[in-house]
């Protein structure tokens, strides 16, 4: 859901449900854009207020005002960008906005030491008391303000999602009737899909087919979000429609089984009693791509800095052991597809290539896709030192400067193994740039089995965040040192 609406659509009737949807009804919508426009001119409103209290306490001219509370406000602005104030479409933040209240807190704690030193810095005496006025009438009015937007926006019928209910049970019925009454969630529920329409079919919403036709459903009625209640299909043919959701870019939301377990549970939005568990459309903002480009891009530049005469010493190493190049370069396959060629200490003979087909019953952890051999005879002396710990990958940070990879992300694999895995969920995984570690890293290496890999690198793909690389690159280290799972 990436553009904003362009106006208001009034809610649809049942006999429009039905009806097929037109081709700028089919542009996937976002609501969010919307309040975030409110939101940013409140706080801009609010945080200017406070300024100008901070100003007056501290006796400061027009002039003086001015510039202290274009500081604040400049500053309030950077910082709610870092610290993700306006991002996200959670259902929680749009009803209520208590998920953000903790950062909004800690942005106003931030932005109030530059709005205080400039005011030390103009020779102010009473600093302390306008920076304090400031920050108890600023944050207040900031909260009041995002929750006049949120009235606002949550009166707009145009700005309301149209949800797809998938099945008809109980459960199913008693959600139509809480997203109904609840409608700070802004969530019209206009149709359903089930094999057994047995309930929901009595109830004032179409049926739109079996689950069967989900994806036509979404293609041709418009629907922003599909929440699963209970359906009656079996295991595969659900998280088949789950991917599907998900692939259309819609929200998806899940009715999950025992309640009474998922106190504490993140991500659980409770309307009218009954839980949702949100599952986010995985995607990276601009702000993340860039975040996680330049921690690539520092990191990997330092640490090839720190450790050329290392590297220069194993390149020499290498030439005197054997004929050959010093690095390997092998065809990957990397973002979305893309070809590129890693780069990696030479760790074979130069025949190796050739013997393969020599050793194929030997393969014993690949499991038929991967090519792995314990004690492969193909590997030279020098290079079972620099497998065991990964050091004849650290080439590929020259891959990760040149934007081909990542310090973190899904394994990078060849053509023929990437082929293997091309079918339905396994693409995901090259939704991000492979990465020289990650989750599979860190949980096995080598040991880790095909299925295992998918399936680590899937819920990383899934659940990216900042923060899980800086974590995995840590977790790295002692995996690495302790030299388990490498071949």
């Amino acid at each position: 859901m990436e553009s904003a609406l362009a106006g208001e659509r009034s809610r649809r009737s049942a006999s429009d449900v039905l009806g097929p949807a037109s081709p700028s009804d089919l542009v996937t919508r976002s609501r969010w854009p919307v309040l975030r426009r409110y939101m940013a001119f409140g706080d801009s409103v609010a945080v200017l207020i406070g300024a100008c209290v901070g100003a007056a306490v501290a006796g400061l001219g027009i002039a003086e005002a001015g510039i202290c509370a274009g500081v604040l406000v400049a500053a309030w602005a950077t910082a709610g960008w870092l610290f993700g104030i306006y991002a996200g479409d959670d259902l929680r933040a749009w009803a209520t906005g208590v998920p953000t209240t903790p950062r909004l807190l800690i942005t106003a704690l931030t932005v109030i030491w530059p709005y205080y030193a400039l005011l030390k810095g103009l020779g102010e005496t009473s600093a302390d008391l306008a920076a304090f006025s400031a920050l108890v009438v600023g944050t207040p009015l900031v909260i009041t303000g995002r929750t006049m937007a949120r009235g606002i926006v949550h009166r707009r019928s145009g700005l309301r999602q149209s949800v797809l209910i998938v099945g008809s049970g109980v459960i199913a019925s008693q959600l139509v009737t809480k997203l109904r009454s609840q409608t700070q969630y802004g969530l019209d529920p206009v149709g359903f899909v089930d094999d057994d329409p047995h309930l929901l079919g009595q109830e004032s919403i179409p049926h739109l087919g079996r689950l069967a036709d989900l994806p036509s459903a979404l293609r041709h009625h418009s629907i922003d979000r599909v929440i699963f209640a209970f359906s009656r299909a079996g295991h595969d043919e659900l998280l088949r429609s789950i991917r599907a959701s998900r692939d259309a870019k819609v929200a998806v939301d899940i009715v999950p089984r025992l309640f009474e377990f998922l106190d504490g549970v993140q991500g659980l939005v409770n309307v009218g009693g009954l839980p949702l568990l949100s599952m986010t459309v995985p995607r990276l903002s601009r702000r993340s791509q860039g975040a996680k480009r330049a921690l690539d891009a520092a990191a990997a530049t330092g640490v090839l800095l720190l450790l050329a005469p290392l590297l220069l010493t194993i390149a020499l190493l290498i030439k005197l052991e054997s004929h050959g190049p010093v690095l390997f370069k092998q065809r990957r396959v990397g973002r979305n597809g893309e070809r590129f060629e890693v780069f990696k200490f030479r760790s074979m003979y130069q025949d190796a290539e050739e013997r393969k087909a020599e050793f194929a019953a030997l393969n014993d952890i690949g499991d038929g896709v991967m090519f792995k051999i314990h004690e492969d005879p193909r590997v030279t002396g020098l290079a079972q030192i620099l497998r065991r710990y990964s050091i004849d990958e650290l080439p590929q940070l020259l891959n990760v400067l040149r934007g081909e990879m990542s310090l973190v992300g899904p394994r990078p694999l060849i053509e023929r193994e990437a082929e293997a895995l091309a079918e339905d969920w396994h693409a995901r995984r090259l939704d991000l740039r492979p990465g020289l570690t990650g989750p599979w890293q860190v949980s096995g290496r080598s040991d880790t089995t095909v299925e295992e890999m998918v399936r680590f690198d899937y819920t990383y793909v899934a659940g990216w965040s900042l923060a899980r690389d800086v974590e995995i690159l840590f977790a790295t280290v002692p995996a690495v040192l302790a030299g388990r799972g490498a071949y």
